[in-house]
C-alpha cells in the first residue's frame, strides 16, 4: 500500500487527526459499566471460576480474530473497522443488563472481543501512517501516550459518574449510558482521516497477512519488538479486570469502589502523559521502569488497606508508560506494508498471555486473597526486566 500526497497543511491535518483520536479514545472508554460489571457478574450469582472463564472467552475471541482482522485492515479500510467495532460492543452491553445471565455475559464478551480485534492494529496503523504522511512520525509516542491518557480520563470520568448513576438507576441505568457511549464512539470514528489508496485488484487480507508475517520472519529486531508488546501489556491488562475485587477486599463499601478505582486509573493516566519525554529511555531504563512497577504492585496489593492502592496506582502508571513505549518501538521498526498485520500479531501475543493470566488468577484465587494473587502476578515483570537488562548488557 502507498499513501497519497498530503492535501492539507501538516499542522491542520495533525490537529484534525489528534482531535478525532483523543475524542475517540475518551468515548471508547467512557463506559459506566466498567467499574461495576465484575460486581454485576458476582451479584448474578457467578463464581470466581465463571467470571474468569468470561474474561478468558473475551481474550480467546481476540486470539481467533486478532491477526485476520489486522490483515483485513491492511487490505481494506482501517477507518471502517474503527466505527464497526463499537456497534458490536453496544449490542453486548445491552444484553448484559436486559437479560443478565452467564449466556448473555458470554455473548457480550464475544462481541466485545470482536470489537477489540477490529480496532487492534487498525488504530495504531492509521495513526502512524497519517502522522508519517504529515512528516510527524517522530511524534507517534507522544500522540499515542496522550491518546491512551484520554482513554483513561474517559475511564475515570465513567468511574466518577458511575457511583451516582448506579445509586439512582442500578445496572439498567449504567448499561444504557454505556450503550450510548458506544454509539458516540462509532460516530466519532467516521471522522478519522485516511489517505491510504484502496487495495489493488487481486489483493486480499490473506495476501496482507502473508506479507506482514514474512517481514517479521526476516528481521530479528522486529521480532523482538513484537514480543516485547505482550511481555509488557498482558499481565496488568488482565489484572485491571480484577481491580474492583481487590478494592472491595480492602473493606470499603461497594458505593465507594468506583472512587478508589479512580485513584488507580489516575496513576495510569499520568503514565500515558509521560510517554513523550520517556521515549528517550533506553532498554535499561525500560527494565528499571518494569522492575519498579512490579515492586510497587506487590507492596500495594499485599497491604490490604485502601492506602496501599496508591502504590497500585503508581505501578499501573509505570506499566501504562511501558506499554506505550513498547508500541512505539514496534511502530518505528515496521515498514508501511503490513503495519496493521504486525501490530495485530503483537496483539495476538498479548491476548494469549492474557488468557494464561486469567487461568492463573482463577487457580490462585481459589486458595489466596486477591492481594496475594496480584503480588504473585507481579513476578513476570521482574523476569522481563531482568531479560531486558541482560540484553542491554550484551549489546554494550
Amino acid at each position: 500500500m502507498t499513501l497519497s500526497p498530503a492535501r492539507v497543511p501538516a499542522a491542520v491535518g495533525e490537529r484534525r487527526l489528534t482531535a478525532t483520536l483523543y475524542g475517540y479514545m475518551f468515548l471508547d472508554d467512557f463506559v459506566l459499566l466498567y467499574p461495576v460489571y465484575a460486581l454485576l457478574f458476582a451479584d448474578t450469582g457467578l463464581s470466581l471460576w465463571q467470571i474468569s472463564s468470561l474474561f478468558a472467552l473475551w481474550s480467546i475471541t481476540g486470539v481467533v480474530l486478532e491477526v485476520p482482522s489486522g490483515a483485513w485492515a491492511d487490505a481494506v479500510s482501517r477507518r471502517l473497522l474503527l466505527w464497526l467495532g463499537p456497534l458490536l460492543t453496544a449490542v453486548g452491553f445491552a444484553l448484559w443488563v436486559l437479560v443478565p445471565s452467564y449466556g448473555a455475559f458470554a455473548l457480550g464478551f464475544v462481541l466485545w472481543g470482536a470489537r477489540g480485534a477490529l480496532g487492534s492494529g487498525a488504530l495504531e496503523a492509521l495513526v502512524y501512517d497519517e502522522l508519517e504522511r504529515l512528516g510527524a512520525a517522530g511524534r507517534y509516542a507522544r500522540v499515542m501516550g496522550r491518546a491512551r491518557a484520554a482513554g483513561l480520563v474517559g475511564v475515570m470520568a465513567a468511574m466518577a459518574v458511575a457511583g451516582p448513576v448506579f445509586a439512582w438507576g442500578g445496572y439498567p441505568a449504567v448499561g444504557a449510558a454505556s450503550v450510548l457511549a458506544c454509539l458516540l464512539t462509532a460516530a466519532t470514528a467516521t471522522r478519522f482521516p485516511e489517505h491510504r489508496r484502496p487495495a489493488e485488484e487481486g489483493d486480499s487480507w490473506a495476501a496482507a497477512l502473508r506479507s506482514g508475517l514474512a517481514a517479521a520472519r526476516g528481521d530479528r529486531t522486529l521480532r523482538a519488538a513484537v514480543l516485547l508488546v505482550p511481555a509488557v501489556g498482558a499481565v496488568w491488562g488482565a489484572l485491571d479486570e480484577y481491580t474492583p475485587l481487590l478494592v472491595r477486599e480492602t473493606g470499603v463499601s461497594d458505593a465507594f469502589v468506583p472512587y478508589l478505582l479512580l485513584l488507580i486509573w489516575t496513576g495510569a493516566t499520568a503514565g500515558g502523559l509521560l510517554a513523550g519525554p520517556a521515549e528517550r529511555l533506553g532498554t535499561r531504563g525500560l527494565a528499571a521502569l518494569l522492575a519498579g512497577g512490579a515492586l510497587a504492585l506487590a507492596a500495594g496489593a499485599l497491604s490490604g488497606r485502601p492506602a496501599g492502592l496508591v502504590l497500585v496506582a503508581v505501578a499501573f502508571g509505570g506499566f501504562q508508560l511501558a506499554t506505550v513505549l513498547a508500541d512505539a518501538r514496534l511502530q518505528h521498526r515496521i515498514e508501511d506494508t503490513g503495519r496493521a498485520t504486525l501490530t495485530s500479531v503483537a496483539g495476538l501475543g498479548t491476548e494469549l498471555a492474557t488468557v494464561a493470566v486469567y487461568g492463573a488468577y482463577a487457580v490462585l484465587g481459589g486458595a489466596a486473597s486477591h492481594g496475594t494473587v496480584f503480588a504473585v502476578l507481579a513476578v513476570p515483570y521482574l523476569v522481563t526486566a531482568l531479560l531486558l537488562g541482560a540484553r542491554a548488557g550484551t549489546r554494550r
